[in-house]
């Protein structure tokens, strides 16, 4: 071994490197707070390596972008842990180059000789925040997508070639493939290729002139190896602990594949970018502009910060005690920017409601692309948008949720608000449903509201200010048609709550409502053949087998147990809503585009008839298999409910 060494050390000079290297000398002893630039060497080599495994089986495409990373995240042995190390390792190293840029400031280290070392490592920051913006792009997620568009967007603001400098970032005008893969060359080459070599000269300038020492007197000098290696070494290992477990029991996130026509409300950049995003949202700095506010000011503290060595050079310890004063004060305004924009996402719950819906969606989307199925040519997002569990909740908000509730929300889990009042006496309410909650729409449930608790079921009508004012007509002894919860046939019908909810009639009233929802025919839905056969003796001959005998459904809804696509074709001209196959896709299909024919509630109807301009075949489709229950079994819960 000897031999072999030194046959390599004649050919390399091997042992004078190292030893350059090892030994160089460390005035003041080894001390804690030298560890900050070798942790983030070590933190750079992380993530090059880390960043190669991901290479392999990445494919930066929009057709392909997601679906490559969730495979590395689901799929791939280990790749949910490569991936976990490579994201939280780019955040540790924001958080130590920050550390480590504001002990250089406080130890003086930015001063002559040291200027070009200072401004080589304020080169290395931006390329390092660089390598964060273009990152986050890469998994072609929603979280990604929308909020890197803000980053795109501020690059317009930039005075005379703002246009020309988004166009090139973007690859045109349109958002999408280009944007990718020019962030993707940007991310894995070229400011790889620049930090590693502006890393090399501001180690090589670092190596000139030496260790800044704060108290020069702390110990007796010593050098790099043994003592400030083990400590560097130490401080590594803590790192890659903090980074490991991070990896391991939270995991990089992975939200939704990327959808240009759906609205990401959750949109944020990085934790550690939120001060500059809450800063923006100051209504003194917005009324600044876009240009001043996030180019301009930014752009001055920057400047502040590159001339800190002329400023201690020309103003002497006064200079240097301004730039110490200025950095605490930009480390604090930075903290407490990130704490505010913590705590107000927390308590906005228009926020915390779109985070479910990103969480919601991202968990459909794992789950459908884990399936049977697995993922089309199309991409992933077909999945999303060809699946009534996601889209379902966004029409019933767009298009029901103004008269409708589900679950007392709006179908994406928020309470629908109205102002009321004006000036400085307006206050946002919750506005109370003026049509019936849809959840559960067609079950036993609701069947048996509607047989046994009719009015109660559809009080919410009573809401509405066409029930209020054909109300006061009728007390008034105009001669008025509308939909009256308290006063109909099937109120009065309903109304009769003693005898239905009579124990000697429990099984019957059972028996019409599995007759009901065997007629709504939900998919997924068990009945029993028996009790079916019984209620649809009672609901169409009125077999109560009691003093209910003769009751039926069928003596006012001559339609009951019919074919309803023969009852629609004839457009049967009853004097009530027909229930042929009430509940039904094919009848609340119906109902949606023709609310006002005489099959349904003819001119008692205040509900508007949608049509395909206004709701396509495809959402109505897909808002109906939603009420109705009809899509692949999921384990994602819904949204809470808001009664």
């Amino acid at each position: 071994m000897k031999s072999l060494l030194n046959w390599l050390n004649d050919r390399t000079g091997y042992r004078e490197l190292m030893h350059e290297a090892l030994y160089e000398r460390v005035p003041g002893g080894a001390r804690w707070r030298y560890v900050w630039g070798s942790t983030l060497v070590f933190v750079f080599v992380v993530q090059m390596i880390t960043g190669l495994m991901l290479w392999t089986a990445y494919a930066p495409s929009t057709r392909t972008a997601w679906e490559s990373v969730f495979y590395i995240q689901h799929e791939m042995y280990l790749g949910n842990i490569v991936r976990g190390i490579h994201h939280f390792s780019a955040q540790a190293m924001v958080v130590l180059m920050a550390i480590h840029l504001v002990q250089v400031v406080i130890d003086g280290a930015y001063k002559a000789p040291r200027e070009i070392n200072f401004w080589l490592g304020i080169v290395l920051m931006q390329i390092v925040l660089g390598l964060s913006l273009t990152g986050y792009l890469l998994p072609w997620d929603q979280k990604g997508y929308y909020a890197t568009q803000v980053t795109t967007n501020i690059m317009s603001a930039t005075p005379a070639v703002g246009e020309q400098v988004q166009l090139l970032a973007q690859g045109g005008k349109e958002y999408g493939h280009l944007t990718l893969t020019r962030f993707f060359a940007m991310h894995a080459g070229i400011l790889p290729a620049m930090l590693i070599g502006f890393l090399a000269l501001h180690i090589y300038a670092f190596r000139r002139h030496g260790l800044t020492v704060h108290e020069p007197k702390h110990a007796p000098d010593t050098t790099f190896w043994p003592d400030q290696v083990l400590r560097d070494a130490v401080a590594c290992l803590a790192v890659l602990a903090v980074v490991l477990l991070l990896a391991i029991f939270k995991g990089a996130e992975l939200s939704a594949p990327a959808d240009p026509s759906v609205k990401f409300d959750a949109a944020r950049p990085e934790w550690y970018f939120l001060f500059l995003f809450r800063f923006l949202k100051f209504h003194a700095v917005e009324s600044l502009g876009l240009t001043m506010a996030a180019l301009v000011i930014p752009g001055i503290v920057m400047g502040i910060i590159t001339i800190m060595p002329l400023t201690a050079k020309f103003l002497g310890n006064a200079g240097h005690t301004f730039n110490k004063g200025f950095m605490w004060l930009l480390t604090l305004g930075i903290v407490a920017l990130t704490g505010l924009a913590f705590y107000e996402d927390a308590t906005n719950e228009a926020h915390q409601a779109a985070l479910a819906e990103a969480h919601r969606d991202a968990e459909r989307a794992r789950e459908l692309s884990s399936g049977p199925n697995r993922i089309p040519v199309e991409g992933a997002v077909s999945l999303l948008r060809q699946d009534p569990f996601t889209q379902g909740p966004r029409l019933f908000a767009q298009h029901c949720a103004s008269c409708h509730r589900y679950n007392g929300h709006d179908g994406r889990g928020m309470l629908v608000t109205e102002t009321v009042g004006k000036g400085a006496e307006a206050k946002v309410v919750t506005a109370a449903p003026t049509a019936l909650d849809l959840a559960g729409f067609g079950n036993r449930a609701w069947m048996k509201a509607v047989v046994v608790d009719y009015s109660n079921h559809f009080a919410p009508l009573k809401n509405a200010q066409w029930h209020k004012d054909a109300k006061a007509k009728a007390e008034a002894g105009e001669a008025v048609t509308f939909l009256d919860p308290d006063s109909s046939e099937m109120a009065d019908w309903s109304g009769n709550a003693d005898a239905l909810k009579a124990p000697e009639n429990e099984s019957a009233v059972n028996a019409l409502v599995e007759f009901l929802v065997a007629e709504a025919g939900h998919s997924g839905v068990e009945t029993d053949a028996a009790l079916i056969e019984k209620g649809r003796a009672i609901a169409v001959d009125g077999t109560w087998g009691n003093a209910l005998d003769g009751t039926s459904c069928a003596s006012c809804h001559d339609t009951i147990g019919q074919d309803f696509t023969v009852v629609a074709d004839a457009d049967v001209q009853s004097t009530y809503p027909t229930l042929a196959k009430y509940g039904s896709q094919a009848w609340l299909k119906d109902f949606i585009r023709h609310p006002d024919a005489k099959r349904h509630y003819g001119e008692k109807n205040q509900m508007p008839a949608y049509s395909e301009k206004q709701l396509s075949e495809t959402e109505l489709n897909l808002l109906v298999r939603w009420l109705t229950g009809d899509y692949a079994p999921t384990t994602v819960p819904d949204y809470p409910t808001q009664m």
